[in-house]
């Protein structure tokens, strides 16, 4: 059983890591306080993402997305944390949008290398062939519903 709890808990090494950039350079943590904080910070994640969860399930969902654990923030009462989170979610999306829009800038400027080119011809079998030379693959979009959490 214990073995199925360390494979759902943070890492501990990462737990130790992030304790020790609040604290002094010459502060020392022990083995039992970054356990006891690990299991802390585990149960909190299952904590939120449970009702997180159960609100997808409700909604007939199979995705739990950024804006659930918003609203799961809120809902339980953490709503300092539900901020912080959503204004962090949103500059998030803000910066995949703007990296997408340069993809595509850059797709596009490619595409228009090809646009002049004329094919070349060979011959296979006593056929003639056109050989065209592809563009790269065009850009896959993705789109990000926003949705803001209920207000209570």
């Amino acid at each position: 059983m214990e073995d199925i709890e360390q494979d759902r808990a943070l890492p501990i090494a990462n737990v130790g890591r992030i304790m020790k950039q609040i604290l002094p350079p010459n502060a020392k943590i022990s083995k039992e306080g970054k356990q006891l904080m690990q299991e802390c910070v585990t149960e909190f994640i299952s904590f939120v993402t449970g009702e997180a969860s159960d609100k997808c399930h409700k909604e007939n969902r199979k995705t739990v997305n950024g804006d659930d654990i918003c609203w799961a923030l809120s809902s339980l009462g953490f709503d300092n944390y539900a901020e912080a989170i959503g204004r962090y979610l949103h500059k998030y999306r803000q910066a995949e949008r703007e990296k997408m829009n340069q993809n595509k800038l850059a797709i596009d400027s490619t595409n228009e290398k090809y646009k002049g080119s004329a094919p070349k011809t060979s011959t296979q079998r006593g056929k003639q062939l056109q050989i065209h030379h592809a563009p790269p693959p065009l850009e896959c979009r993705v789109t990000n519903k926003v949705q803001n959490p209920p207000s209570n």
